[in-house]
Parts: C-alpha cells; sequence; structure tokens
C-alpha cells in the first residue's frame, strides 16, 4: 500500500498524515489550498482500482452521498474519479469513533446512549429521504465530537464490498456484528436493515456488549439469523424497561416486525424522553420460530477444512442458509397465498413523514382531517390497530389533526348589552355576563371581555362580558397574590369582588418560586391599596425555572496559546449554555445567559476551546442559577 503523505490531489489538496486505514479505504488529513482549511482524503487501496464494477458503484453513490447535507452526517466536498485514483474529499471531524468511545467507557450510561442514538437515527432519516441506505452501520462509522455531536460517515461503502461477494466470510469487512438478518442471506435490503444495525448499536452502548459473538465470522452470521440475543436488562440492570423495548424491536429477525422507518422509530425515543418510566404496547419483541439452519460440521473436520479452504467454507453455508431462507419467503407465493404484514404504528407520527417514505406505498392510506387537541399534522387515529395483520394495499384511514379551530373575540367594548350578546352568539360563543362598577363606561355598556377583543380562541368557548354599572360606588382591597397557587388567587379575588385579568408565565430571576406560583401582579399589593368593585388583577405565574446570567471571570487567558475562542457551560453532560470571546490575550470576562430547570448545579464544567477546534482549558464550578453566583471547584 503506497504511502501518499506529502503528495498534493489535483493541485489542490495537500496530505498531511494518515488518520485512519480501513477495509477499503486509506484516510488522510488533508489540506484545502483553494479554501485554506482542513479537510480529510478518503483514498480507495489500490486492490479496488482495476475492479470496474467497485468503481462505477462507487461513482454512482460517491454523487449520490454528496447531496446529503445534514448535521449528523459527514459532509462530502469533492470526488476525482482518474484512471489510477480515486478519492472522496470529506469534512475533517475532530473526534473519536462510538466504537472507541464503548471501549474506553464499557456500557454507556443510558441517557448518554439515548443522545447518541437519536442524532444517529436523524442523520439516517435525512439519508433514507433521499433515497441512501447506509448498508454499514457500526460504530466504527460514528464519530463522536467533543461535545457530544454525533456524524455517520462511510455511506455505501459496505455495498460496494459485495461486488466480490465477500459478505460473511472471515474476509468480511468487519460489520458482521451489526449487520441485518436479510443482509446475512444477500437478500435485498432497505432502510429497516440499517435499523437493525443501530438497534445492535444502542445493544451495545447500553450492554457494552455485543448481541452476538462468535470465533468466526461465519458463526456469527448464522447467529444473527438464528439465535435470539440476551436481554440487555438481564446484562445492566438500570436499563429502563422502555429503552429495551424500543431497542429489541429495532433487531427484530423478521423486518416486518421491527419499525418501518426511522421516523417511528424516533418517535418512540421522543416518548421515552418525555417519561422514562413509558412502556409500550408490543412488549419485548422474542421470535418464536427462528429460522433453522443445517447444523455446523464436528469441530475437528471444520478445523481442518478451514485450514484448507477458508472462504469456500463460509460461501457454501451462505449458500445452504439462503436456499432454506427463500423457500421459506417465496414458498407461500408459488402457492397463490400472501403473507400478512403488521399493520405500523402510526399515532404520533407527523403526516408529512408518512407521505414522504417509500416504506408505507404498499398500503392504502387515506388521510381525514379533524380538529383536536393534538398538534397541527399529527396522527391521532388510524383505522387499523398497530400490529394487526393485513393485506398489501390494505386500506388505512388515518386520522390528521387540523389544530383547533379557532376564531377571533370581536370587539364589543361601548355595546349595549343585548347587542354584544347577540353579536357574540352568533360565532358561537357561550357568553356570561359580569356586572361591575366603572367610573368611565355609561351604565348598561360593555367594558371589556375575557379573552379581549382580537384574541383567537377555539369555536364554543365561554366569553365573560364586563358590564358596566356606572360610577364606582364600592371601594375593595387588592389582596396580596404572590406566593399562592393560581387557583388559590383566582379564588381569592372572586371572594373579594374582583377578577383576573391577564395570565402570563416568566422563569424566576431574583427570588425563587415553585411551578404554578404567583410571582407578582398587578396592580401591585400595597397595605391599604383600594380598587373598584370588579376591577381586574393581572398575574405573572412561575414556570419553576431560573432565568439564569452569569458572569464569568477568566484570568491568565493568555496562558491558553489562543487569540479568540468560545467558553460553554455544561451540565450533566450537556451543554447549557456558551458565548465567544474576541482577545484571549489579557484577562477577560464573559457574559452567558441561559435557562434553568435546577436552581444549584453542583458540578459545572466550564470548557474553553479555539474557534471550532479542541478545547484548551477545563474548570469545575458550584453555580447559582438565580444569582449568578459560582465558586470555582477545580
Amino acid at each position: 500500500m503506497e504511502n501518499y503523505v506529502g503528495r498534493k490531489l489535483d493541485g489542490r489538496y495537500e496530505l498531511l498524515e494518515v488518520i485512519g486505514i480501513g477495509g477499503m479505504a486509506v484516510v488522510y488529513k488533508g489540506h484545502d489550498i483553494i479554501e485554506d482549511k482542513t479537510v480529510a482524503v478518503k483514498i480507495l487501496k489500490d486492490e479496488y482500482v482495476s475492479n470496474e464494477e467497485f468503481i462505477r458503484r462507487f461513482k454512482n453513490e460517491s454523487r449520490a452521498i454528496a447531496v446529503l447535507s445534514h448535521t449528523n452526517i459527514v459532509k462530502v466536498f469533492d470526488v476525482s474519479f482518474g484512471e489510477t485514483m480515486q478519492y472522496i474529499v470529506m469534512e475533517y471531524i475532530d473526534g473519536i469513533t462510538l466504537k472507541q468511545l464503548i471501549e474506553q467507557q464499557g456500557s454507556l450510561r443510558w441517557k448518554d446512549a439515548l443522545q447518541y442514538v437519536v442524532q444517529i437515527l436523524r442523520g439516517l432519516q435525512h439519508a433514507h429521504d433521499h433515497g441512501i441506505v447506509h448498508r454499514d452501520v457500526k460504530p466504527q462509522n460514528i464519530m463522536v465530537l467533543e461535545d457530544g455531536t454525533i456524524k455517520v460517515t462511510d455511506f455505501g461503502i459496505a455495498r460496494f464490498a459485495r461486488s466480490e461477494q465477500k459478505t460473511i466470510t472471515d474476509k468480511a469487512i468487519g460489520s458482521v456484528h451489526y449487520i441485518s438478518p436479510e443482509q446475512a442471506r444477500g437478500d435485498n435490503t432497505d432502510e429497516k436493515s440499517d435499523i437493525y444495525s443501530l438497534g445492535v448499536i444502542l445493544y451495545e452502548m447500553l450492554t457494552g456488549k455485543l448481541p452476538f459473538e462468535a470465533d468466526s465470522a461465519v458463526s456469527v452470521a448464522i447467529m444473527q439469523l438464528q439465535r435470539e440475543p440476551e436481554l440487555p436488562s438481564s446484562i445492566n440492570g438500570s436499563i429502563p424497561h422502555g429503552l429495551e423495548q424500543i431497542t429489541m424491536r429495532a433487531m427484530q429477525k423478521n423486518s416486518e416486525k421491527r419499525y418501518k422507518s426511522a421516523s417511528e422509530m424516533l418517535c418512540d425515543l421522543e416518548a421515552f424522553k418525555r417519561d422514562p418510566a413509558v412502556t409500550f404496547d408490543y412488549g419485548i419483541f422474542v421470535d418464536n420460530d427462528p429460522t433453522k439452519f443445517v447444523s455446523e460440521m464436528p469441530e475437528e473436520r471444520r478445523a481442518k477444512k478451514v485450514q484448507v479452504l477458508p472462504i469456500l467454507s463460509g460461501i457454501t453455508i451462505a449458500f445452504i442458509a439462503c436456499l432454506v431462507i427463500l423457500g421459506f419467503i417465496y414458498l407461500p407465493k408459488l402457492i397463490g397465498r400472501t403473507p400478512d404484514i403488521d399493520c405500523p404504528h402510526f399515532m404520533g407520527m407527523r403526516i408529512e413523514d408518512i407521505e414522504n417514505s417509500k416504506t408505507y406505498e404498499k398500503f392504502n392510506i387515506v388521510f381525514e382531517f379533524e380538529s383536536s387537541d393534538t398538534e397541527k399534522g399529527i396522527i391521532f387515529a388510524q383505522s387499523v390497530q398497530p400490529g394487526h395483520p393485513i393485506k398489501e394495499n390494505h386500506k388505512i384511514i388515518l386520522t390528521v389533526s387540523s389544530g383547533e379551530r379557532t376564531v377571533k373575540v370581536p370587539d364589543v367594548s361601548k355595546k349595549a348589552k343585548e347587542v354584544a350578546k347577540d353579536i357574540l352568539e352568533k360565532e358561537g360563543f357561550e357568553v356570561e355576563f359580569v356586572e361591575v362598577s366603572d367610573d368611565n363606561i355609561q351604565k348598561g355598556l360593555i367594558i371589556r371581555t375575557m379573552p379581549a377583543a382580537d384574541s383567537s380562541v377555539p369555536t364554543n368557548s365561554k366569553i365573560t362580558v364586563y358590564v358596566s354599572t356606572g360610577e364606582a360606588t364600592a371601594k375593595v382591597k387588592i389582596p396580596d397574590l404572590v406566593g399562592m397557587t393560581k387557583d388559590e388567587a383566582i379564588r381569592l379575588l372572586n371572594d373579594k369582588g374582583l377578577v383576573v385579568g391577564t395570565v402570563t408565565e416568566a422563569d424566576c430571576t431574583d427570588k425563587e418560586y415553585s411551578e404554578g406560583v404567583v410571582m407578582s401582579q398587578y396592580p401591585d399589593y400595597e397595605a391599604g391599596t383600594e380598587v373598584g368593585y370588579g376591577s381586574a388583577v393581572d398575574l405573572v405565574i412561575s414556570t419553576g425555572k431560573f432565568s439564569t446570567t452569569v458572569n464569568l471571570n477568566i484570568s491568565n487567558a493568555s496562558n491558553y496559546g489562543i487569540e479568540t475562542g468560545y467558553v460553554s457551560i455544561w451540565y450533566e453532560d450537556q451543554i447549557v449554555g456558551s458565548s465567544g470571546i474576541t482577545d484571549f490575550t489579557k484577562d477577560t470576562s464573559c457574559e452567558i445567559n441561559f435557562v434553568s430547570s435546577v436552581r444549584e448545579m453542583e458540578a459545572c464544567v466550564i470548557k474553553i476551546s479555539a474557534d471550532n477546534q479542541s478545547y484548551v482549558h477545563y474548570s469545575t464550578i458550584s453555580l447559582d442559577c438565580l444569582t449568578g453566583k459560582y465558586t470555582v471547584l477545580y
């Protein structure tokens, strides 16, 4: 294998050092002279240059991959197809592979695994939407950046390797532990194959172990076809049941029982993120009728055969397995039976995810729209229950939320009571009148409504109409509502003959208030303050969160060896806020603003980095998110 370090490709890409060697290519760190930026250059190994089929596929796939543009996919900048060299120029990633991270840490915390798998899925969904199936999803092909961002790499490379039919022999490219059963059989693959591989990765992140391991690639491939994995919770008891269910559904050997798309799996993961105690109605899948295979030959005989014909042995086993599987797959069709398909779980999905996916073309899907409390564009009902067996082209009616139909409240101020009533009822509103005194509005005329005029509200809403009784004769003292719950404040106002005005929510800024508690009111409470009977009092309700401003003082900044850069605050492995600094040549400071759901962050990590590069300094602080005050721990 020739080393190209120091060489300049096409007068533009200078190769600086080797940063990776794979089964198919060598990756170099390079410098784009024209754009003046660091890039990664992947050069195909010499032994593949003369393979015409490989080159044809490489060209087609490279052009396809170049159209992808997603945060979680490594960007492709340029490709070249010379007679003696083919290479791809990509975004340079300063990080480690997910495989290296797993090897360093063993099993990951389930929260970290969740963060990573969601990002991988989003990248795969983008690729699937563009008609590209990865086919070699494995942690070696997933990069983890310093800030936890995921980048999926090597789209399409596994498919190229099949030009020499090395899918399950000991010459395989190392992904046999992650390939789907249909890949092991040599069948056609689609996006559900990527979902299986991702399920294996999630399994490995949660447990620190692969679901199937053996001495040879052929044996592992047969295990992918024939055996059920050990439940993740039996290896790591801290794994939530819902996350285990998601993992096992993604790893179903029957592709029709897997998630039908990345978006469907994302839907369950998002539901789990909202409530880690959630469980799903599909339970833990176990295949009660796994594919049967011809038993392997005795160990001594097999050892001799492998020594003589290692590749032939693997291909023979694969060929026999394929014949058996093909018989099971096609026999029903040959005798005129159409196999049933499990109806997908559509509820919670967006209409555009279904319309834009080829996965659901086999169904006769009809959309109906209804107003509901569900977010607009989300499926909230389906005519066939999820998991129910149906035939291809079966009609499925999906009910899509059109959101609540809203109308604007008419302005009836200063109109007579009966006129206002007629106007509002014609719009479909339920009307309630409340008489209040007012010094400025003539008796019998409307003062205001609640909700206010021009507000958008659902149809058939109740509108409270305040009618003037003339000059205010009765006065009432404003009660102190701060610290009460919203319901307590409303009851007290009603008892005093007052009404609620505008209600808004806000984060805590100078004092801690629990969620749902009154933070302030208008008019303000002052001893002896009186207002007219029926007057409105506006309320500000606490969200329970803290609007935080941290002023960080950075001393000895010149020691970090950078001129400009970024300062970021991390808590529980998540970035919560950041700020750019233009001058690191002297002692400096910066202001970082964010909203926190907790008041005390006992171990925040402050990270200082150069522009888009590695971190040059770490420190740990204890932070009060209400006051913004902090103590440096180390």
